[in-house]
């Protein structure tokens, strides 16, 4: 896969994926008094209780995959239970070091957190999980704490250097030789029928084809006063794939759109930046903006977009390594004890008898 195509496609799902893992990474809130509740490891004397890594454990543990080997549950039960003790240090550095997060940041986070739901089917995941509102905000604080603690302490020092880039790309040239032209689009998209899969933060969804008619002339009149894309997506655009996204879906190539010859009319007379008009098809009213597009053939390293490619690769993959050992650092000052890991190694080749 053309690298630069790879990192777009990355940084997308990764943030989407990120934003709806909030969820689950940090601990929540319980309703069981502390004495009633099983403590599994200490940070410096605040505990981290086994009903925390339970919950995580079964959010990761899909319907239907196989639970059945003890020590494989308890592989992972300590991985969890791993991350959760780094977010405990990670969280008292933060309080430390004085970072703060805004209620309007909160609520911001929230929405995008709820955006791919109804409000209903919100609020039932939030009791899958055991948790209130008021419990998702308090982790969703802290998961902004942690964010802001490692842009302090790493992001904002990072470097690369052009030397660093073309030594990257000599490496990987062949990565960069992109078989056929391929687009990367947005798009805002309105059906003429009620659809209950809808999901955007407006929660707008027209009813009939009268409606949608109106619907997106109204927003391709908001296009046309400048209004920004991605934001007019997440609030209305009807494709529940894309809406959370800022309509962003990816690289298409060439050759698919060939099958749409309406389609690609359109796309290939559009300038990166550019805004198609309204497009009507038989599901209904697009509007695309094309954000990119990459040229087959041979990318040289001169090219902008490559360069910028390989610098936002390696600047994650220096943030990656810094981060593992900023929090090796500070676990060294912490004061860790894991009492899973000691039953487990006390138990031996028994092991112990929780699943």
């Amino acid at each position: 896969m053309h690298l630069s195509q790879s990192l777009h496609r990355r940084a997308f799902f990764f943030s989407s994926f990120l934003i709806l893992l909030l969820l689950l990474l940090l601990p929540a809130c319980s309703r069981k008094p502390a004495s009633e509740r099983e403590v599994w490891a200490e940070v410096d004397g605040q505990p981290t209780y086994r009903d925390q890594v339970e919950r995580i454990y079964r959010s990761r543990t899909t319907q239907g995959s196989d639970t059945s080997n003890p020590d494989q549950a308890l592989s992972l039960k300590l991985s969890i239970l791993n991350e959760l003790i780094n977010n405990q240090i990670l969280l008292a550095h933060a309080s430390h070091s004085r970072i703060t997060v805004s209620e309007a940041e909160v609520d911001t986070r929230v929405a995008e957190l709820q955006s791919p739901y109804s409000k209903e089917e919100f609020q039932k995941k939030l009791q899958d999980q055991g948790m209130e509102p008021g419990d998702l905000r308090q982790e969703v604080r802290q998961s902004l704490m942690i964010d802001k603690l490692i842009n302090k302490e790493i992001t904002s020092h990072l470097a690369v250097t052009e030397a660093e880039i073309a030594q990257y790309y000599e490496r990987n040239k062949a990565n960069f030789n992109v078989p056929e032209t391929e687009y990367h689009l947005a798009q805002i998209a309105v059906t003429p029928v009620p659809d209950p899969e809808v999901r955007n933060l407006k929660n707008d969804d027209a009813k009939n084809p009268a409606a949608a008619e109106r619907k997106i002339k109204a927003l391709y009149a908001q296009l046309q006063s400048g209004e920004d894309f991605s934001k007019v997506a997440q609030e209305y655009s009807e494709d529940p794939r894309t809406a959370s996204g800022g309509g962003d879906m990816g690289f298409i190539s060439a050759s698919t759109l060939n099958a749409n010859p309406q389609l690609k009319q359109a796309v290939t007379s559009l300038k990166v930046g550019q805004i198609s008009g309204i497009i009507r098809t038989s599901t209904g009213y697009h509007i695309l903006k094309l954000l990119s597009r990459e040229e087959a053939g041979q990318h040289q390293l001169a090219d902008p977009e490559v360069q910028s490619s390989i610098r936002q690769t390696m600047m994650n993959e220096k943030e990656q390594l810094l981060k593992q050992a900023y929090i090796e650092v500070l676990r060294n000052r912490a004061k860790v004890v894991n009492y899973l890991a000691q039953q487990i190694v006390e138990a031996g080749p028994k092991r112990p008898a929780r699943k």
